[in-house]
C-alpha cells in the first residue's frame, strides 16, 4: 500500500511536555487527544453521558441508538442538535413517540467511561442482554479480512496523531469506511451510525483492539455477520458469537488471523 499522508484532526491539544530518554531530558509538544463528556438526551430527557472524542458525534448518536436498541431503524431518528457546553457537549435527539415510550419503561442510567461500554448498569440482568440473530450472514475471502485491517490501520489520523485513539472500520467491495474514538465501543458505535443508511451488511467490521462481548453485541444488533480484531477476544465474545451468528476474528496482523466462531465463512 502507498504511503498515505493524514491530516491532524482539529480535535487534538497541544501540550509541553518533558521526554526523558537514556536519561536525557527534552522539552517538546505533545499532540493529544480530546476526551470530552457527551450527554445524549432524547426528547428532551437525559439518558446516558459517555466520555468520547468530540467528533462525528451525529454518527455516534445514531449508531448508540441502533446498537443500545432505543430505535430500531435510521428512520426513527428525526433529528440530532448538537449543543457545545462549558463541561461537555449535548446531543439532543428526537426519536418517534413510539419508541421514545418504550425508552422510558425500560430506561437506565448509563454512565458510559472510556473503554468500558458497560459501566453504570445497575443490574446482571441489564449488563448480559440478550443477542441478536445476525439474518443472511455472509462469506468473504480472507484475503479481503487481511486488506481491511490493513487498510484501517493506514486511516487513523486521530491515533497517529496521539497514540491515543481506537479505530473502527467498515470493508466492503474494496473500500472502506473509518471511525476513531478513544473508546472502542464509541469507535464502532460511529462506523455502524455511519454505514446505518445503507442496506447492505456484507463486508467485514474491524477494530483497532480486542474483541469484547460488547463489540460483537453491537455488530450483531447492527447486522453485521463478520468481524475482525487486530487482538483477541474474550472468551465471553467467542461463546456471544456463536450465538448470535457472527463470525469472530481475532489477531489479525500482516498474514495472519485466528477465527473463533462460524469459520466457514471465511473462504480460504
Amino acid at each position: 500500500m502507498s504511503t498515505i499522508t493524514l491530516a491532524i484532526p482539529a480535535t487534538t491539544q497541544p501540550l509541553g511536555a518533558i521526554r526523558i530518554d537514556h536519561g536525557q531530558a527534552q522539552l517538546r509538544t505533545e499532540i493529544l487527544a480530546e476526551e470530552t463528556a457527551v450527554a445524549l438526551v432524547y426528547n428532551g430527557i437525559s439518558h446516558a453521558v459517555m466520555m468520547a472524542s468530540p467528533l462525528d458525534l451525529e454518527d455516534f448518536a445514531l449508531g448508540f441508538s441502533l446498537t443500545e436498541g432505543i430505535i430500531q431503524k435510521p428512520g426513527e431518528l428525526l433529528d440530532i442538535e448538537l449543543i457545545t457546553a462549558e463541561n461537555g457537549m449535548t446531543v439532543e435527539i428526537q426519536i418517534t413517540e413510539q419508541r421514545f415510550a418504550q425508552l422510558k419503561q425500560v430506561r437506565r442510567n448509563l454512565a458510559g467511561r472510556t473503554g468500558c461500554g458497560l459501566c453504570g448498569q445497575d443490574s446482571l440482568e441489564s449488563a448480559i442482554r440478550p443477542v441478536a440473530q445476525v439474518v443472511n450472514p455472509v462469506s468473504l475471502a480472507y484475503q479481503d479480512v487481511l486488506q481491511a485491517m490493513e487498510h484501517l490501520c493506514a486511516l487513523q489520523p486521530l491515533n497517529n496523531a496521539t497514540g491515543a485513539a481506537h479505530a473502527a472500520g467498515w470493508w466492503r467491495d474494496g473500500q472502506i469506511l473509518v471511525r476513531e474514538d478513544v473508546g472502542r465501543h464509541n469507535a464502532l458505535d460511529k462506523v455502524i451510525g455511519a454505514a446505518a443508511r445503507t442496506v447492505a451488511r456484507d463486508g467485514v467490521l474491524v477494530i483497532s483492539s480486542r474483541a469484547s462481548y460488547e463489540i460483537v453485541h453491537k455488530a450483531a444488533a447492527a447486522g453485521f455477520g463478520i468481524v475482525a480484531a487486530i487482538s483477541a477476544p474474550t472468551a465471553l465474545a467467542v461463546r456471544l458469537a456463536r450465538e448470535a451468528g457472527v463470525t469472530l476474528v481475532g489477531f489479525v496482523r500482516g498474514e495472519r488471523m485466528t477465527i473463533y466462531s462460524h469459520d466457514g465463512r471465511i473462504v480460504r
